[in-house]
């Protein structure tokens, strides 16, 4: 255990009477800690190998928000943010304190913001070492005089062998998830899934953020040999983490960044990315990761005696996922910080195949399609899903909004005309027909997209406007047959494109709906053209 403490205290957090404390540990304590303690097994090359038991996912349903003076009118109430009672909160907190009476603790503190005007100064208590290795890796690491005087702004305690009675503490099950504005706190139990912590300090930098000028994105974010960045927004299998890491740009993060009047800033000093079949010929990278010292690999199948990994065995859950420090990525801006971005580009995986491949946005297009946030899941990806199924999010971050999405919308609008921004729409999904029909965007194709929007080749190109989403779709591209960039071109029915772009749009419209009434006009008329 090391001497520092910090400034503030468990006694802070009514947790004094704990067992052992652990403070600010070295990832190399933190591994000894966890293997000592049975929580994981070292791998051959390395990494540290962890098992989530029934949560290898987040427990969406499960996470609450604490409704008192401060939140009641500035959070977006309903399925994402449940209300909780701060009666409520106070009870479940105290037997929380009572349960780790004795028990040995984990403190980590850390930064979330690599902005220096915007940081926030975070702290974790964890019951399980690993936990607290997690925080260190994807948090940003606090040197030792800063801890020294570390004054925790807000502090999260993840407990997962707590767990909550619903008919008690107003829960959906024994899993809980309770940020407490007021209180800075955030409390965590009944699941072992680290991603909770990160996910849960998204939420609260969600929240703070824009009451300080600052817009909160879940994306990606690089920057070119000559200074210009971009921004990639994408929901999960859109390409967002494959087509931000390119080995020509340095990567300011994968995940979670802010924009403020200073440019672009990072929230984490980690990634955490999804392994399940990953390989070192497609993403060499982030595959050399889970062959290094300081990864935390989550659910990945291991041998028991050759301790050889199986990247490719989704057996324990297809959500197998690796953290590990930004510094393993080798052209990785260590700073965390670029300028005001030249491009933002939207990802999607259209598996309806009626979206072009590219298409320039204005202002309020960028808007409409900021608050939608969509893409497609097709047939295999869950069970359930027998055809392509629309899917939105509404800015590409939906359950981690605690405010309105037209808060945010507003804010990327207004900074893309005080900016002079070029927003761009990539469909990384079907081409020629729907799934099943057609076939996937060649990856070829999509990189020679990519490439000339952040080389700015597309910015003069003439455009033809799609009928019915109304969007600019360049007629011509570097190393992309022009025939591909018309999306109806490309089908062999052309009257079932026409249906079902049309179906597509109706789906776009119906989702903006939930929205329109806190939308201005000019955002929803950017929407698709629906034919009487």
């Amino acid at each position: 255990m090391t001497a520092n403490s910090g400034r503030v205290g468990l006694d802070t957090y009514g947790l004094g009477n704990a067992g052992e404390v652990f403070w600010n540990l070295s990832s190399a304590q933190l591994y000894e800690h966890a293997i000592r303690n049975g929580e994981g097994r070292v791998c051959k090359d390395g990494p540290l190998v962890v098992l989530t038991g029934q949560h290898t996912g987040r427990s969406a349903r499960d996470k609450f928000v604490v409704c008192d003076e401060t939140t009641k009118d500035e959070v977006w109430w309903g399925e994402v943010n449940a209300p909780y009672q701060p009666d409520q909160f106070d009870a479940l907190y105290e037997r929380l304190c009572g349960y780790l009476e004795g028990k040995n603790l984990y403190v980590q503190d850390c930064f979330v913001g690599a902005d220096p005007d915007y940081r926030l100064r975070v702290r974790v208590i964890s019951e399980l070492a690993w936990h607290n290795l997690f925080a260190r890796t994807m948090f940003i690491e606090a040197s030792d005089e800063e801890c020294a005087v570390h004054q925790p702004e807000f502090t999260v305690i993840t407990v997962p062998s707590f767990t909550a009675d619903p008919d008690t503490d107003g829960t959906r099950s024994e899993t809980f998830i309770v940020v407490n504005f007021s209180k800075r706190l955030v409390i965590i139990g009944g699941t072992t899934y680290a991603g909770e912590t990160k996910k849960s300090i998204f939420s609260v930098m969600n929240y703070l953020m824009p009451f300080q000028g600052v817009l909160p994105m879940h994306a990606s974010a690089n920057i070119a040999p000559d200074g210009t960045s971009a921004i990639f927004f994408g929901l999960s299998g859109t390409g967002k983490t494959t087509l931000s890491a390119d080995p020509a740009r340095t990567l300011i993060g994968d995940d979670e960044h802010g924009w403020s009047d200073n440019g672009l800033f990072n929230f984490e000093g980690g990634c955490y990315a999804k392994v399940i079949n990953l390989s070192a010929e497609q993403e060499p990278e982030i595959f050399q990761t889970t062959r290094t010292f300081g990864t935390i690999l989550e659910n990945v199948v291991m041998d028991a005696k050759t301790r050889e990994i199986d990247l490719y065995d989704g057996s324990l859950t297809e959500n197998t996922r690796g953290s590990y420090p930004i510094t393993q990525i080798p052209n990785a801006e260590l700073s965390g910080r670029g300028g005001h971005p030249d491009n933002v580009v939207f990802l999607t995986c259209d598996a309806f195949g009626v979206l072009p491949p590219v298409a320039k946005l204005t202002s309020a297009q960028a808007m409409y399609h900021f608050i939608n946030g969509y893409t497609a899941k097709v047939a295999g990806t869950e069970k359930g899903v027998t055809e392509p199924t629309p899917t939105f999010s509404p800015c590409y971050g939906g359950p981690f909004l605690p405010l309105h999405p037209r808060r945010y919308a507003e804010m990327l609008g207004q900074r893309i005309e005080r900016h002079n921004v070029a927003v761009w729409f990539i469909n990384t999904g079907w081409t020629g027909g729907s799934y099943g029909v057609g076939e996937r965007m060649s990856i070829h194709h999509t990189r020679a997209i990519v490439n000339a929007v952040l080389d700015g080749k597309l910015n003069e190109v003439p455009t033809t406007t799609d009928p019915v989403f109304g969007l600019e779709v360049p007629v011509e591209c570097p190393g992309v047959p022009a025939e591909v960039l018309d999306p109806r071109n490309t089908w062999n029915d052309k009257q079932a494109y026409d249906q079902q772009a049309r179906k597509l749009a109706q789906q776009f419209e119906d989702n903006f709906r939930k929205y329109a009434d806190d939308v201005a006009e000019a955002v929803h008329a950017a929407g698709p053209v629906i034919a009487a």
